[in-house]
């Protein structure tokens, strides 16, 4: 275990330190015992993960949306939008909360941060491999610790991190407002705070056939679901692609049955693929609560937050010092 990381490592029963070797993670007061399995601390017992859909997910489409492996700039574009923090994170310790196959924790730590990546899913056998840069390219590249563990009972210490970025994440869990509290606890005075949601809107509510198919596709077996999104995709594609080129007919897409992804720079084959990965995690996830961004800044603001800002899908506040 990492020096830097071993010191916000607690026991998520009693919150003591951690002692750390090799295969496991030891509390010396309560005696319990957490695995480090495949390099990657675990936290969960099997029956906490009601998220194994991605789990499944983001190991068969592991390096599809991580810049660095497969060859595009769509994640780092996303996060510098959406968090406007660059070059100022280096050598802060950064929480990514719900971090899948790791397309954010690589992000960060190519900006020099050093990342506790978690999910309660086994994405983060995918995400383990992805931030494993073994070449070594970039020197200034910080350190990444993922661990499997529940957002809201996480084996952190409160108030260490500099930031803490949770994007697409908590309107899949089972009580968003239970987890976006546990968040906030984490971000040391002074640090940033981001969310990134689903927003309800009205428009959301035209998504008809999404939502009478969301009625039984997140209990089906996954390969069943995957084999259902392929045909989806293999049938709406085109006529999605043509659309997205047309400007007064483009709107027309967001009422097809498919999550399209259409980066104009990208190849077809990869725009395909990622609109493949994207229809499925709109079917698979068995929880969907979109949340209303002026309520989140509000939770914010009762937390205690300062320079609450938000915006449709996208919430930004300060722990106040």
């Amino acid at each position: 275990m990492k020096p830097e990381f071993i010191d916000v490592l607690i026991c998520p029963t009693c919150h003591v330190q951690l002692a750390s070797t090799d295969a496991e993670l030891h509390c010396g007061s309560c005696d319990k015992v957490y695995p480090i399995v495949r390099g990657v601390p675990r936290f969960v017992d099997n029956n906490e993960d009601y998220a194994e859909n991605f789990g499944v997910q983001w190991q068969r489409f592991r390096t599809l949306q991580v810049d660095r492996l497969a060859g595009h700039k769509l994640s780092t574009t996303r996060f510098l939008a959406d968090t406007g923090w660059g070059e100022s994170l280096k050598g802060q310790l950064v929480l990514d909360a719900g971090c899948g196959a790791g397309r954010f924790s690589d992000v960060l730590a190519e900006f020099g941060a050093n990342v506790v990546a978690c999910d309660l899913s086994s994405a983060v056998d995918a995400c383990r491999q992805n931030v494993d840069d073994r070449q070594k390219a970039n020197l200034a590249r910080g350190a990444v610790l993922v661990m499997q563990a529940n957002l809201t009972e996480l084996p952190l210490k409160p108030a260490v991190f500099d930031a803490v970025y949770c994007a697409g994440v908590i309107q899949h869990t089972h009580a968003p407002d239970q987890v976006m509290r546990a968040l906030i606890k984490y971000v040391k005075p002074g640090g940033q705070l981001f969310f990134n949601f689903y927003e309800k809107s009205t428009f959301s509510r035209l998504q008809l056939i999404k939502y009478t198919l969301r009625r039984w596709t997140p209990f089906w077996p996954i390969n069943r679901l995957h084999r259902f999104c392929r045909a989806l995709c293999a049938i709406f594609f085109w006529p999605s692609l043509v659309l997205s080129r047309l400007p007064l007919l483009r709107q027309i897409n967001r009422l097809l049955p498919i999550c399209s992804v259409l980066p104009r720079d990208l190849s077809i084959e990869l725009q395909k693929q990622l609109t493949l990965l994207d229809t499925i995690d709109w079917y698979g996830p068995r929880y969907e609560y979109r949340q209303n961004h002026e309520i989140v800044a509000q939770l914010l603001r009762d937390e205690g937050m300062v320079d609450v800002r938000s915006d449709p899908g996208r919430v930004w506040g300060r722990q106040a010092e």
